[in-house]
């Protein structure tokens, strides 16, 4: 099995609590208050949002199961205390397209125990309730 190149991140202060990221092909600014870039934090969720979305579609391409639109839409509940991390966190996707919910069903499950290696790289005991909605 092929190994996956390291990830490469640098990180340069802007002043105050803001950074520029620079990574292999592209950049963005990391904000503390979520301001002029995102926060830590919500990078985190939304690199969350965006692995298990990816694993949902290329699961049904894979199985040959065309749809024409899907959204995801994440909501973290954070702790109160410091380090205010993730607790709970609520992940839907809307699916449109002719899907059986059974491969919807499979395809949520494959990227949630197998594949998405930013949940897996996240702690376990964090409540994660994945749902959906199919519109023809």
């Amino acid at each position: 099995m092929a190994t996956k190149a390291p990830t490469v991140v640098e990180l340069v202060w802007n002043g105050r609590l803001e950074f520029s990221a620079t990574l292999p092909q592209t950049s963005l600014v990391v904000d503390s208050s979520g301001t002029t870039g995102p926060s830590p934090v919500q990078l985190l969720g939304t690199a969350l949002a965006g692995c298990m979305s990816i694993d949902l579609a290329h699961i049904l391409n894979r199985g040959r199961h065309p749809f024409t639109a899907l959204r995801s839409r994440l909501v973290a509940e954070r702790s109160p205390e410091e380090p205010h991390r993730y607790v709970a966190i609520a992940l839907h996707f809307d699916i449109e397209g002719q899907v059986p919910r059974d491969a919807i069903e499979r395809a949520i499950q494959l990227s949630r125990d197998k594949y998405c290696s930013v949940w897996h790289s996240m702690r376990q005991d964090i409540d994660l309730q994945v749902t959906f909605d199919i519109t023809p």
